[in-house]
C-alpha cells in the first residue's frame, strides 16, 4: 500500500499568504523554463446535459513535483470540482492528493503577479482591474505584492459588484482602491490593467490603452474568449504562460492572427523563459506587454508542492491507501 495525504480545501485555505503563492509559482515557472514540461489543458465538452470535463499537467524537476488539475464544471450539478493528483518528480510516488478549489484564485493570481515583476515597469504605481469576481480579487492580492500600488481603480458592470470590490481592497490595500463607471475611466494613466473576465468581446479599447502598460489577461481560455482587443495584442510584447496553449485557445491572440494583424512568430516568450533568464522580458520603458493567462499544471503544481509541504509540518490532513500497480495487476 501507499499511504497518500488528503487535504480538504478548507485544510489549505490558510496555508499560505498571497505573497507565499508568489514565490513558489515563480519558482514554478523558473524550474519550467529550465528543464520542466508543461501541456495546455485537454478539454472535453457535452451539450446535454452541458459541461466540460478538463484537466492540464506539469513536471517540474527543480520543484520536486508533478502532476495538475483534473475538474470537470456544469452538467447536471452546474458546479465545479477540482481534483488535485500531487507526485513525486524523482520517484514518481503518488504523494498527496488536494481537494483544489480554494487554492485556485491564489496560485493564478500569482501567476499573473509573476508576470508583472517580469513584465510591467518596476516604477508601476497605477492598476485597473477590469471584473470583480474570485479571480478578479485573486489577481489584485498578488499584485500588490510585487509592486507599491498607490491608486487602483476597478471597473465592472454591475455597480454593487465593483463597489463592494473597492470597498473590501481599500481597507485591505495601502492603496486609494476606487470603483470607476467604465473601464474606459479605469485604464486612465494605468501602469498595469488586470482584466479578469467571461468576455467574449473586448473589454476595453485599445485606444484607452496607456503607452507602457503592462496587461494581465486571465479570461483568455478559449478560443472565443477575446477580452482583450486584437489590437492591443498587435502591438505588443505578448507572452503568453505557454506557447502552445497561444496556438489552442488564446482567444485574442488567436483573433489577431485571423485578422492578419499577427503572425506566428509573435509570441516573444513563454512566461517560464522569461523567469528563467533565457528570454528578456520588457523591452523599454514606452512598450505595452501582455501576458496571456489561461492556466496551466506550473502555477498549479508549484503551488500544490508548497502547500502539501506546509500541511504536513502543521500535521494537517488524512491519510488515505492507495495500491500501486505492482500490487494491484499482479495481485501480490
Amino acid at each position: 500500500m501507499t499511504d497518500v495525504l488528503f487535504l480538504r480545501s478548507d485544510e489549505l485555505a490558510d496555508l499560505a499568504s498571497p505573497a507565499d503563492y508568489v514565490e513558489a509559482v515563480r519558482t514554478g515557472y523558473r524550474s519550467h523554463g529550465h528543464e520542466g514540461s508543461a501541456e495546455p489543458r485537454t478539454k472535453l465538452t457535452e451539450t446535454d446535459p452541458p459541461g466540460m470535463c478538463t484537466g492540464y499537467l506539469a513536471v517540474l524537476p527543480a520543484v520536486g513535483a508533478m502532476g495538475g488539475y483534473t475538474y470537470a464544471a456544469g452538467f447536471g450539478d452546474e458546479d465545479a470540482h477540482f481534483v488535485l493528483p500531487l507526485f513525486d518528480a524523482g520517484s514518481g510516488r503518488l504523494e498527496a492528493l488536494l481537494d483544489g478549489a480554494s487554492m485556485n484564485p491564489f496560485k493564478t493570481g500569482a501567476a499573473g503577479a509573476v508576470a508583472v515583476d517580469e513584465l510591467a515597469r518596476e516604477d508601476a504605481t497605477t492598476c485597473a482591474v477590469v471584473g470583480s469576481g474570485a479571480q478578479a480579487r485573486g489577481q489584485l492580492r498578488a499584485t500588490a505584492t510585487v509592486r507599491d500600488l498607490e491608486t487602483v481603480s476597478v471597473y465592472s458592470p454591475t455597480a454593487d459588484h465593483r463597489d463592494a470590490f473597492a470597498a473590501e481592497f481599500d481597507d485591505r490595500l495601502d492603496a486609494d482602491v476606487r470603483a470607476v463607471g467604465s473601464a474606459a475611466r479605469a485604464l486612465e494613466g494605468a501602469d498595469v490593467v488586470v482584466t479578469a473576465t467571461r468576455a467574449e468581446t473586448p473589454v476595453f479599447d485599445d485606444a484607452d490603452l496607456p503607452a507602457g502598460a503592462h496587461v494581465t489577461a486571465m479570461g483568455q481560455y478559449d478560443s472565443g474568449k477575446r477580452e482583450i482587443p486584437p489590437a492591443t495584442v498587435a502591438r505588443s510584447t505578448y507572452v503568453p504562460d505557454l506557447r502552445a496553449r497561444a496556438f489552442q485557445d488564446a482567444g485574442a491572440f488567436l483573433a489577431a492572427r485571423e485578422a492578419g494583424l499577427v503572425a506566428e512568430d509573435h509570441v516573444h516568450a513563454e512566461l517560464g523563459e522569461v523567469v528563467a533568464g533565457h528570454r528578456p522580458g520588457r523591452p523599454d520603458a514606452d512598450a505595452v506587454t501582455v501576458f496571456d493567462s489561461g492556466g496551466t499544471g506550473v502555477e498549479t503544481v508549484a503551488a500544490a508542492a508548497m502547500l502539501e509541504a506546509r500541511a504536513r509540518d502543521r500535521g494537517l490532513g488524512r491519510t488515505v491507501e492507495f495500491l500501486p500497480a505492482s500490487e494491484a495487476l499482479t495481485g501480490d
